[in-house]
Order: structure tokens, then sequence, then C-alpha cells
């Protein structure tokens, strides 16, 4: 699947993706394709975890939305995410079931966001989480959140952390591969 990560320490902020791309268990490594799993909409960086398909998808609609793709805060970025999931069913014919007693239906979606106002998580039913220090996603997500956790306290910087916990994925997790991107900015 993937390693992606979202951090905040002093006055920056960074995000950071692998770059490998799984279906089942065929591997599409860099060598083959550029696999950027970061982008910008305006002037905020987006990650993704889930299918590759996500990733055209939600770089158009978001890109298309224009000054409605509202991302600087936890309600803004619900309220976009909430309007996405429309648009999703709408135009691009999302599949909105996971379970049988799911309370919400689901936008088949995780995905960091990180500007120069915070850094969030949204999660499949719309989700919203504002961190404070650091978060990850997809299959690697466990072995950097471990990572970040030690270098955090470190005399380290916002980009550093990202890195570290990107490579601690891309090391321990058998979906997630290098090379990775990493975006670092200063808060506003």
């Amino acid at each position: 699947m993937t390693t992606c990560v979202v951090v905040k320490k002093g006055k920056q902020i960074a995000i950071a993706a692998d770059s490998l791309v799984t279906f089942g268990d065929t591997r599409l490594s860099s060598a083959y394709e550029e696999n950027n799993k970061i982008f910008q909409v305006g002037e905020s960086y987006i990650t993704l975890a889930g299918t590759a398909a996500h990733f055209p998808v939600m770089r158009k609609l978001l890109t298309e939305m224009g000054e409605e793709c509202k991302l600087n805060t936890r309600d803004e970025v619900f309220d976009t995410y909430s309007r996405v999931h429309a648009i999703l069913k709408e135009k691009y014919f999302l599949n909105t079931k996971e379970e049988e007693d799911d309370p919400y239906e689901s936008s088949q979606i995780t995905s960091l966001v990180a500007n120069p106002h915070g850094i969030f998580g949204v999660y499949s039913y719309r989700e919203v989480f504002s961190f404070d220090r650091f978060w990850g996603i997809g299959s690697g997500r466990n072995f950097a959140l471990g990572a970040m956790f030690v270098a955090y306290e470190q005399e380290l910087d916002a980009r550093s952390i990202a890195e570290i916990g990107v490579r601690a994925g891309v090391e321990f997790d058998k979906s997630s591969g290098a090379p990775f991107q990493v975006v670092s900015f200063d808060m506003a």
C-alpha cells in the first residue's frame, strides 16, 4: 500500500511519502513509473493511501474545485471532503459500500493534508483529525509512527522526522518503497 506521514514541530511542517505502487503481489517501482504520491492544491500538500485510482481523481477534483477547496482548518477540511464525496459518487462512480452495518457511506479514501495552517488526517467516513505533532497512514504507518515517536524528542526539525518516518516504513513494510518525496515549509 504505502507509507505517508505529516509532522509539525517548532515553526515547520513536513509531509512525506514513499513511491511504491502495488497491485496485489505486483510491485511498480519508480524505475518503471514516476510515482509521486504528494500533490499540491493551492498552499496545501495532499497524499493518499488506498487504491492508485484515487490519485488522478483526487488531484483533478480538488484542483478543479478552485476557491471552494478550503483546507486551512479542521472544519474546512471536513466541508471540502464532504463536497468531494458527493462529486466522487456523482461524477466518478465511487463505490461507497465497505461493510453491511456502516454508519455512513465511505469515501474509500484515507488522506493527509499539510499546509501552513496545520496537519490533518481524513478517513473514509470523512472523519477529520488535526494533529499537534505527527501522524502516518498506509500499510507502513506503524513503523513510521514508532520511528517518529522516538525521533520527535530529539533535536530534529519536522523534515528530518518525516524522513525518518518514511525511511522506517520503506525499510520494514513490504508494500512501501524508495525513493521517497518530502515537502517542508514554515507555518503561518
